[in-house]
């Protein structure tokens, strides 16, 4: 039996439900996960529901259509630790039942991306920490920075902004670009003016290195084609700002609406970007191992195992961005789940690049101490080469 990832619909919001699965078959898919790996719950199979995989409940009704039924499996899953997200269409306290009167719940309002990605969140499958950095050019649009910087935060994301997020005495550029790798997406303000900076053009170059999903925001005065290629990329009209002249960096900001449509982009290139980099990883990993003649297996949850040659597996994890101490323990509590197999080590691979090197140091300092240890790109081909 493969892990599933179960997904319990409660409520009598059948349009939403129907509308989550699609969106979340999409996500699976640009995640680069089987379909099977979901499994789809409600009161009606509530019985084939395990607590031994993980499982987020979303309850969307009205509390005076909640049956004796769907009442005690919310009181289940409650009592199981299960993450219960409310979903309301216009009143929380007028449609939610007492039972989650204590829960944090969420407007449906169109938030299908958002909804998706707590639930990708709660399953491990997104990083909890939803991190955004804004690359801009100050002369040309630091209010509208500032402005997508308070409306991010939010959104519930830890969002990087320059003037904002960098202590004083701290050297600049190194932590810039410490920061940038670590982030979920970049969001890219192009000016006119962006691409003439020499620091704004490093930027767009080391996110491509990173293959770091791009969101461009393209002032109407800036040539669309020079970004064409590029898949997320939202060019803004003259009616799109508050005010007639777009580049008063004074005064201009964007409409509310316009704002909106910024943060949706955002949270639904998430997943495909940590795809990406995930795939990208994953193939220069591969490919070093098949440098020294040695076979390793991609499996079905995105991680990669190498038999021994005493019938034990080491079990490789594509980390992206900075590891941390706490990757370690949940890939292991995973891991030890998934796998059936007696498990020789656990290790977290990660592309080192533009990673200070205090943290660098912490990482092999934590090597010596964790039972999951870390492998850094550089490394991978000597990694090998010892079998």
């Amino acid at each position: 039996m493969k892990y599933k990832y179960q997904l319990i619909l409660l409520g009598e919001n059948e349009d939403l439900f129907n509308r989550l699965k699609i969106e979340l078959i999409n996500k699976f898919d640009e995640l680069k996960l089987i379909q099977d790996l979901l499994k789809i719950i409600t009161k009606d199979n509530i019985e084939e529901y395990t607590g031994a995989e993980p499982a987020y409940v979303i309850y969307s009704g009205h509390k005076d259509n909640l049956d004796a039924k769907t009442s005690q499996i919310l009181e289940n899953q409650k009592l199981d630790c299960n993450v219960i997200l409310p979903i309301f269409l216009q009143s929380f306290s007028d449609e939610m039942p007492e039972t989650l009167s204590n829960q944090n719940g969420l407007i449906f309002e169109e938030n299908l991306s958002k909804i998706c990605n707590l639930i990708l969140e709660g399953f491990e499958l997104l990083r909890s920490e939803r991190k955004v950095f804004i690359s801009y050019k100050r002369n040309e649009s630091s209010n509208i920075a500032i402005q997508l910087y308070e409306i991010l935060e939010q959104n519930n994301f830890d969002v990087f902004l320059d003037t904002h997020s960098v202590d004083k005495g701290v050297k600049f550029q190194e932590e810039l670009w410490h920061r940038m790798t670590d982030c979920d997406v970049i969001l890219m303000l192009n000016t006119n003016g962006f691409l003439k900076s020499e620091w704004c053009s490093q930027e767009l170059d080391k996110a491509h290195l990173k293959r770091i999903g791009i969101v461009h925001l393209l002032w109407p005065d800036c040539d669309f084609e020079r970004f064409a290629q590029l898949a997320h990329s939202m060019k803004l009209k003259n009616n799109d700002f508050d005010k007639p002249l777009f580049s008063d960096i004074s005064k201009g900001r964007l409409r509310s609406e316009v704002v909106k449509e910024v943060v949706s982009l955002v949270e639904s290139t998430r997943a495909r970007n940590l795809a990406a980099r995930q795939d990208s990883l994953i193939t220069e990993f591969t490919q070093a191992a098949h440098n020294n003649n040695l076979d390793v297996n991609l499996q079905y949850s995105r991680y990669i195992t190498q038999e021994t040659f005493v019938g034990k597996r080491i079990v490789y994890i594509p980390t992206i961005g900075i590891p941390q101490s706490i990757n370690c323990h949940k890939s292991q509590k995973l891991i030890k789940k998934i796998e059936s197999n007696e498990i020789d080590s656990i290790h977290l691979i990660y592309d080192e690049m533009s990673i200070r090197d205090y943290w660098l140091e912490h990482l092999d300092w934590l090597n010596d101490y964790l039972e999951v240890r870390t492998i850094k790109k550089q490394n991978f081909n000597h990694w090998f080469s010892i079998f």
